[in-house]
């Protein structure tokens, strides 16, 4: 029984090893590679997706139409429009209307770093850019060029005090206007893109608004000070229906696996390590799409062919989003969307860990404090659990004696041996496989802790005491995982020792094992860890003392 308990013990903790090394091939092993090329240049046309689709007409408005507003015409060179809020700094490009850059204030590129972290830009490192316009049969954005915009200004900032900065773009042709407007909002992060389609000529207008993100494959920003031999994360398009609410796709998929599927309160965005890109439609049925073009990425949706009838108007409205993967400003873009911040298989008990931690941390004010506190919650929740198991390990070790002997005696005879054991085991009232139980309820809480360190941008460059600056990223001096393997050696110390040659090398080798694969772990998850040793080794401890104390009360009332 003792080998069985052993040979469990080393199974689960291989289990645990072997599914985070799955769930990480799974997402990125097929992740293309890094173009190290130099750029090459693509025709327009081919961001200008295709206009075949569902035909269907929205209901448009019998509003006069605006009287022109005095505006800057732009040359082809046009410099960008800067927009400043206290949650962005946004970069637009007058020729398409589509935002080229973005810089999210409220954190920072690296830990050391003070500048912002750029989750959309336009250069010859990467091309991640949010792109939005109108095509069709009289769509103002072809495969011969974008629309020119002309605008009022070239630089907005949002004041304290103002909830709203709104910044609008208007193009005219042949009676027709069109007005693109984007909308910031105060503390957030979802920008609201409209088209406002003026049609003061004698003709029908017709057109689709399609809005996407295109993006190539170079790696991951946010990755870049990880460490280079962190686990990756995914990196790759996403997309989800409220009867669907999240899939992925990957790049290599754009495709082969393309995306087709109507929805008019679905998204489809880009995800990668804490951040993610959406667009969601607002006021129309979108019909959603992916294709690869010229080693470029492209995840959007068009709309149904509108119709603006003559001295008519309409207006379609989408919903971008471009800001961390925080699950509470998620759930109020679109459903789904929250899913993003991927727990993986274990969610439920991912999700619970973190509202626990979450909730920990309002109050105490640092993430490292509360991943104790959380371990500290752990072991109590389990304590029942665990005071079962100790006692049992504890009696094991007590009558180890007794069963080398039984070795020595009936090592020949198997049959005899274990009758003698099962007898041992039946006086002592000692269940072996009873020490299982606690290691194998702490596997999923392990896991499931793995994936909110991971996932959880909350904890991103959060620092703890010392040394420890970041606990989504490895120690970088390797000391807590040094501490975590000193702690495991220590509580095997404290275990009945294995009467089997083999299982006691493998034992003495298991804290060394542990150690190599923990350094490159998060450290929060190996504070976590460690902590869970320290309370471990202490409960063992006390229970080992007490089991000794019955053990001699015992041999004096058997000599008495």
């Amino acid at each position: 029984m003792q080998k069985i308990f052993r040979v469990m013990i080393i199974i689960a903790m291989l289990i645990t090893a072997y599914l985070l090394i799955l769930a990480w091939r799974d997402d990125y092993a097929d992740a293309p590679a890094v173009d190290t090329t130099p750029e090459v240049a693509t025709s327009i046309g081919a961001d200008i997706p295709s206009t075949t689709g569902a035909v269907g007409d929205i209901p448009v408005q019998t509003l006069p139409v605006d009287a022109d507003i005095a505006t800057t015409a732009p040359t082809k060179d046009a410099s960008l429009i800067t927009v400043t809020t206290n949650r962005y700094d946004i970069k637009i490009n007058p020729e398409g209307g589509d935002i080229v850059y973005a810089a999210l204030k409220q954190y920072d590129a690296t830990l050391d770093s003070d500048e912002p972290f750029v989750l959309l830009e336009n250069n010859s490192n990467r091309v991640y850019v949010a792109q939005s316009g109108l095509i069709g049969k009289d769509g103002i954005d072809t495969a011969e060029g974008r629309a020119n915009y002309s605008y009022a200004a070239t630089n907005y900032k949002m004041q304290d005090g103002q909830q709203t900065l709104s910044v609008p773009l208007t193009y005219q042709k042949d009676g027709v206007k069109i007005t693109k407007t984007f909308t910031f909002t105060q503390d957030k992060y979802p920008i609201d893109i409209s088209y406002q389609i003026q049609n003061a000529s004698a003709q029908p207008w017709q057109g689709q608004m399609f809005a996407q993100l295109k993006r190539d494959d170079s790696k991951d920003p946010g990755m870049s000070d990880k460490g280079a031999l962190s686990m990756a994360t995914y990196l790759g398009g996403a997309w989800g229906t409220p009867d669907d609410p999240y899939n992925k796709l990957k790049f290599g998929n754009f495709s082969s696996d393309e995306l087709k599927l109507t929805s008019d309160k679905g998204w489809v965005g880009v995800v990668q390590h804490y951040f993610v890109s959406a667009w969601t439609p607002e006021n129309f049925t979108g019909k959603f799409f992916s294709r690869e073009t010229g080693g470029d990425y492209f995840i959007g949706f068009n709309s149904q062919p509108v119709n603006v009838g003559a001295n008519k108007q309409a207006t379609l409205n989408a919903t971008l989003y471009a800001g961390p993967k925080v699950q509470s400003e998620l759930n109020e873009v679109a459903v789904g969307l929250n899913q993003t911040v991927d727990y993986g298989l274990l969610w439920p008990i991912s999700k619970i860990l973190f509202a626990i931690l979450d909730g920990i941390q309002n109050i105490i004010g640092n993430w490292g404090w509360s991943i104790i506190a959380l371990t500290i919650l752990v072991k109590i929740a389990l304590m029942w659990f665990s005071n079962k198991s100790y006692y049992s390990m504890a009696k094991m070790r007590a009558i180890a004696p007794r069963l080398a002997a039984l070795k020595e005696e009936h090592g020949d005879d198997r049959m005899k041996m274990s009758q003698e054991m099962m007898s041992i085991y039946k006086e002592e009232k000692v269940n072996p496989m009873a020490g299982c139980l606690p290691i194998l309820m702490q596997m999923p809480i392990f896991l499931a802790l793995y994936w909110v360190l991971v996932e959880s941008v909350e904890l991103r460059h959060a620092p703890w005491i010392l040394w420890i600056q970041d606990l989504s990223a490895m120690d970088p001096w390797f000391i807590l995982p040094l501490l975590m393997g000193a702690s495991m050696f220590v509580q095997q110390q404290l275990n009945p020792q294995p009467t089997d040659p083999m299982q006691a090398k493998v034992m003495k080798f298991l804290p060394i094992i542990f150690t190599a694969f923990m350094l490159f772990f998060p450290a929060g998850l190996v504070l976590y860890w460690t902590v869970n040793n320290l309370f471990s080794m202490t409960h063992q401890y006390v229970v080992n003392k007490k089991v000794e104390e019955e053990q001699k009360q015992r041999t004096v009332k058997v000599l008495d």
